[in-house]
């Protein structure tokens, strides 16, 4: 429907790949970001009663600052930072702050979300947060799927059994009888 209702090149849209997801949906990739939103336009134009659209923005990189001093919060992150580094040179409304955490050694973590070009910086740098030095790493999570136990594997794309993730062995987790000695990674598990 919207190969013949719209033609890319009148409207000027390089179109890289579409792709058909298991759901019913067109995922369509364009050159630019300017293209992508002038084929959004026309698709409302012409199909807005028949399709939906949605133009997908890029996420924003996630730090975190270690060892946070208690009187910083999420709230008052962003003024801080920026009064005690004006090396960074960010603007505000550039760092958002996400959450606070407490490790295992009961030290502070804060979470925040930067632009695109500010994470070189900081990562770069050590940070300033009232007496405290603080240092800033990528805030990486790995995906496990609590069932199979294996990283960076979803519900939606499982086909194995329950595998416990202290043992690895086909039982889930209530039922394991493991010590602590016999657990075993997943990983090591399967591969060896």
């Amino acid at each position: 429907m919207i190969k013949s209702q719209i033609n890319t090149a009148v409207i000027k849209v390089r179109i890289e790949s579409i792709k058909t997801p298991r759901d019913g949906r067109v995922q369509i990739e364009t050159g630019s970001m300017q293209e992508a939103e002038t084929l959004e336009n026309s698709i409302t134009e012409r199909l807005g009663d028949k399709i939906e659209t949605h133009i997908q923005r890029p996420r924003k990189p996630r730090l975190k600052i270690i060892n946070i001093p208690e009187e910083i919060s999420t709230d008052n992150i962003q003024d801080t930072l920026m009064a005690q580094n004006p090396e960074i040179g960010e603007g505000k409304g550039e760092i958002i702050p996400k959450f606070a955490y407490k490790t295992k050694r009961h030290t502070r973590n804060i979470v925040i979300d930067v632009s695109a070009h500010t994470p070189k910086k900081l990562i770069d740098n050590k940070v300033k947060k009232g007496w405290i030095n603080c240092s800033i790493e990528d805030y990486l999570v790995a995906t496990r799927y609590f069932r199979y136990s294996r990283f960076n594997h979803r519900m939606r794309d499982c086909r194995g059994t329950e595998t416990c993730p202290l043992y690895a062995d086909n039982h889930n987790l209530k039922e394991c009888k493991a010590q602590p000695t016999e657990y075993k990674c997943i990983k090591c598990r399967l591969y060896n």
